[in-house]
């Protein structure tokens, strides 16, 4: 029933549930011929189409209720991005299962107990998950049984899993006849948990209405653009925000797709760029780093590659500048959350920005981006009274729409809406005409004699300097204003820089105060299972740091 009232002229429309399913049917009746492209655990690549993966996805359909699995049973993934993850999330989600993707980079006592909270009946997982699984299946209660993502001979001859089954067997032994299930749009669909920095991960329950209409924004040309001209290659793992929502939004419009497995370096990478003509990717900015370096490093260009998506943490300008103006390839900054399906905003430029000087086109383009339609956003102080979009005044940014969470899974953590908004955590600015800056998260901003530093800021000037690799800002102890920015550097490899140079690479660019105090080099930032900086972790190493007098 919906908690809206009902007008007493309703209109005369089909009433289709938005459901994930109808996206590989569309994908199969209207691209059928389209390519799949996997790099898989056995080494090799694979080949198939849409018509292929819906035909196999039905199969798996069926395999699951030969289990005994029933609608809104959760059933788990640990797994790369491959065909055969593709085939599940059409095959549980669409059989009204829930499907639960679990981040393989995680501690094995974390995924457990991500495992019995989500209540999993099964697990399926890669082949080359298989010690991982091992490790942790013995605490895991309520699952009943394993699937190896793999065929038969490349099942092993002994191992501790209990009721271990071969993925291809189980396919193979099933009918394609399949009629995809009715159901109201509102069900759930999926179920991720987000990092857990702080505390246990909470559950994130999507439903397939929210999914698809993000699909549908997602593809829009201020936001992904993405068209069956294209060639799609998600770095972002599908175990990560349903990979920003990829593996819906490329076969619904029909785009080849390019699925990288676990081979996530620069040279993987660009092999499978250059191979497969990718013209579009996705990922966090860690990995466009390891990207970078390996071509600048083996003197390379890019034929087909023309936008990236980067999201998960800000994208340093330095290395927006060097992909647009070295190698030509488009840098889309993106935010959003979890939380939020997960996108929010995208940055790209209007028609009466275009005659403006470069650099404040590259401002703009380094902001998070202008909200995308179906999210709306606010910026409010700590009592929660609403702040102005000019562009200076920063405060808690709240956000709403069809695709950002209500409550988390099982209601950990109780009420976690305000009067209707979602708070994001992130401290931001708005612009008179809608662009998002972040300026930090709440809870990493530096208090310095009662005013706020963002981190962000500081982090992105260090990386524009030649010997910086990676860089996090973190407030420590000082006696007089509480807290003082120190910048924790990593040096690119045979680079050589002082605290002192790197401390005089500011002057100018931000207000003096805001200087870090001090710099320390480090061989490498602590980073969680996503790729981003763990700023937690930083600040808890360096939390006795002594500034210098």
């Amino acid at each position: 029933m919906s908690q809206y009232p009902m007008s007493p002229v309703m209109g005369q429309m089909m009433s289709q549930p938005l459901l994930t399913s109808c996206v590989i049917r569309h994908a199969d009746r209207y691209h059928g011929n389209q390519e799949i492209v996997s790099r898989r655990a056995e080494g090799d690549i694979h080949r198939y189409t849409y018509t292929e993966c819906h035909r196999r996805s039905r199969q798996m359909a069926n395999a699951l209720s030969g289990l005994g699995v029933e609608v809104g049973d959760r059933v788990a993934t640990l797994a790369w991005n491959g065909y055969r993850h593709m085939e599940l999330y059409y095959a549980i989600s669409g059989s009204g299962a829930v499907m639960h993707t679990i981040n393989p980079r995680l501690h094995p006592e974390q995924i457990a107990y991500i495992v019995n909270h989500a209540e999993d009946q099964y697990l399926f997982f890669d082949l080359n998950l298989l010690p991982l699984v091992e490790s942790f299946h013995a605490h895991c209660k309520t699952v009943k049984g394993y699937v190896m993502m793999c065929g038969l001979s490349s099942m092993p001859d002994k191992t501790s899993i209990p009721n271990l089954m071969c993925y291809e067997a189980l396919i193979d032994a099933s009918s394609e006849l399949y009629d995809w299930s009715q159901f109201d749009e509102n069900s759930a669909s999926s179920l991720c948990y987000t990092s857990g920095t702080t505390g246990n991960p909470k559950g994130v329950l999507y439903s397939h209405r929210s999914t698809v209409l993000h699909s549908y924004a997602s593809a829009m040309p201020d936001a992904l653009n993405i068209s069956a001209r294209d060639t799609v290659l998600p770095v972002v793992p599908m175990f990560h925000v349903n990979a920003w929502g990829l593996p819906y939004t490329v076969p619904m419009v029909g785009a080849k797709l390019v699925l990288p497995g676990s081979s996530l370096d620069g040279k993987s990478l660009y092999e499978l760029f250059e191979q497969e003509k990718v013209t579009v990717s996705g990922g966090v900015p860690t990995v466009w780093l390891g990207l970078l370096n390996h071509v600048s490093q083996n003197k390379l260009k890019f034929s087909t590659f023309k936008r990236m998506v980067t999201g998960g943490s800000a994208c340093p300008p330095a290395m927006m500048k060097t992909f647009r103006n070295d190698y030509g390839v488009e840098v889309l900054h993106t935010w959003g959350m979890t939380e939020m399906s997960p996108l929010g905003t995208a940055c790209t430029l209007q028609s009466h920005h275009l005659g403006l000087p470069e650099e404040q086109k590259q401002a703009i383009l380094e902001k998070q981006g202008h909200a995308i339609f179906g999210v709306d956003m606010k910026i409010v102080d700590d009592a929660g009274k609403e702040l102005p979009w000019d562009g200076q005044t920063y405060g808690n940014l709240l956000v709403k729409g069809p695709w950002v969470i209500n409550s988390y899974f099982k209601g950990e953590g109780g009420g976690v809406l305000q009067e209707g908004w979602f708070p994001t955590g992130d401290v931001a600015t708005i612009s008179p005409d809608g662009y998002m800056q972040i300026t930090d998260r709440s809870k990493d901003v530096i208090k310095s004699g009662g005013e706020w530093i963002g981190s962000i800021d500081l982090e992105n000037i260090a990386m524009a300097h030649p010997a910086v690799q990676q860089a996090a800002c973190v407030g420590v102890f000082h006696p007089k204003w509480d807290e003082r920015p120190l910048l924790v550097v990593v040096k690119k490899p045979g680079a050589e820089v002082s605290k002192e140079d790197l401390i005089q690479f500011y002057d100018g660019k931000i207000a003096k105060w805001w200087t870090p105090d001090d710099v320390t080099f480090v061989d490498a930032l602590p980073l969680g299972a996503t790729g981003k900086v763990l700023k937690n972790k930083v600040r808890e190493q360096f939390k006795e740091y002594k500034l210098p007098a």
